[in-house]
């Protein structure tokens, strides 16, 4: 499929030196810009450092302090 993109010039020659740099031409760097940006966008979730984070050791799990809590007030709106 073919499209047509049109870029300011300061963008344009920014993907030429990045192009030229990476050894790729721009319509390859456009591709794979556009493939991760898809990605991302289609499964919408946390960033797989959060989704691996199991915690600190040396922190007390957030209900070890569920004793200590008030108990909710009545509102007085409801």
């Amino acid at each position: 499929m073919h499209f047509n993109i049109y870029l300011d010039d300061a963008t344009g020659r920014q993907l030429d030196a990045m192009a030229k740099q990476a050894g790729e031409s721009r319509n390859a760097l456009i591709r794979k810009a556009v493939g991760e940006w898809l990605a991302r966008q289609s499964q919408p979730q946390w960033p797989q450092a959060v989704l691996n984070f199991k915690g600190m050791a040396e922190m007390p799990s957030f209900e070890a302090g569920r004793d200590r809590l008030k108990p909710p007030v009545d509102d007085p709106l409801a």
